[in-house]
């Protein structure tokens, strides 16, 4: 008996111990292949993401990109890839198709500010999410059509700086200028517009006055354009248009240095002995009456000058190096104090 009971007690140790060694081995095997598993799942995730989740390194942001109306999610998702917006165009319908957007296509221009991994990229078409914020332009007062070409033409892609001047340059001194706030997506043809249409709504505050005065508005414009350069403060402009008007009733020369530095684009410095001789139209000391337009486009302020004139005797102005203004009835008197002011 007692025989018995120490085989049976040494038959239960084997058992045991036996399944003690296969517990053992199942938990180092298993141990092996959750790591092992764990290891090749990390690198498809890895290889997954590279080649279609993360941004491309040639991603087009702050560029504009097209999608045309009509156009379907597989075209779409061809444009996005051969742009370089994601690695693969099958991903983003994938991804579209599993949203349940895969009909939700909004086209129109886009614009990211910075790159995106696929799942932006199939939200933002998902809900028309284009990006476009408007930018700020400040257009100066007296800025010319061709000023205006350098600054919208540096941040509008839309914007055709030679097919603006083709069309804006006949506009010379009637695109109001201000600050203005377009999209990225904004053309030249829609500033142009937007400016003309500016210069419009601002010239009727001046209407009942331009009327009054009895000059054509083109007219008023031009001699405003000549008065944003001459002056900066409201007296001298007044005073100085009431200059110009009075050498014009009296069919004298304007002699007024910004009509021909217009053209030729230099500073007042620079102008010598040959160029006040040159028979260029914007010429004010050959030709007489205004110059052929405006040189630029003038202020409200400018305009209400030009059209308000200080009523005097004065057909001679100059200013110092600290910008005053000094006015002579006679020529004599101009240069005297020209000797007395600029020592010239």
């Amino acid at each position: 008996m007692e025989f018995r009971k120490q085989s049976l007690e040494e038959f239960f140790d084997r058992v045991w111990s036996e399944l003690a060694r296969l517990s053992e081995y199942w938990r180092t095997h298993t141990n092996r292949r959750t790591i092992l598993t764990s290891i090749f799942a990390g690198v498809l995730a890895v290889v997954f993401y590279v080649s279609a989740v993360e941004p491309p390194r040639s991603f087009p942001f702050n560029t504009l990109i097209t999608i045309p109306e009509g156009t379907t999610l597989s075209e779409t998702a061809d444009i996005f890839q051969e742009l370089g917006v994601v690695h693969s165009g099958t991903a983003l319908k994938i991804i579209m198709a599993l949203t349940g957007h895969q009909r939700d296509v909004h086209a129109g221009d886009y614009l990211f500010k910075e790159p995106q991994n696929v799942f932006s990229v199939a939200r933002a078409i998902a809900t028309g999410a284009y990006g476009l914020e408007p930018a700020r332009f400040r257009v100066a007062e007296g800025a010319t059509v061709r000023e205006m070409a350098r600054i919208f033409g540096t941040l509008l892609e839309r914007f055709d700086e030679e097919r603006f001047l083709e069309n804006a340059l006949p506009h010379e001194g009637y695109l109001y200028p201000d600050t203005y706030f377009f999209l990225p997506n904004t053309t030249d043809e829609q500033v142009l517009s937007t400016m003309r249409q500016n210069f419009d709504e601002h010239i009727k505050l001046l209407g009942e006055e331009i009327v009054a005065f009895g000059k054509p508005l083109e007219e008023v414009v031009t001699m405003a354009s000549l008065l944003e350069r001459e002056a900066h403060n409201t007296l001298d402009r007044r005073k100085i248009a009431g200059v110009l008007w009075n050498r014009l009733d009296r069919g004298m020369l304007l002699q007024v240095d910004a009509a021909f530095l217009y053209t030729l684009g230099r500073s007042t410095f620079e102008l010598t002995t040959a160029d006040l001789k040159d028979d260029d139209p914007y010429n004010t000391y050959v030709h007489k009456g205004l110059p052929p337009g405006p040189i630029g486009s003038p202020s409200l302020n400018a305009l209400r000058a030009a059209v308000t004139p200080v009523a005097h005797d004065y057909l001679f102005y100059l200013a110092d190096h600290e910008n005053v203004t000094y006015y002579s009835k006679t020529y004599e008197e101009h240069l005297e104090k020209k000797q007395l002011y600029l020592g010239t």
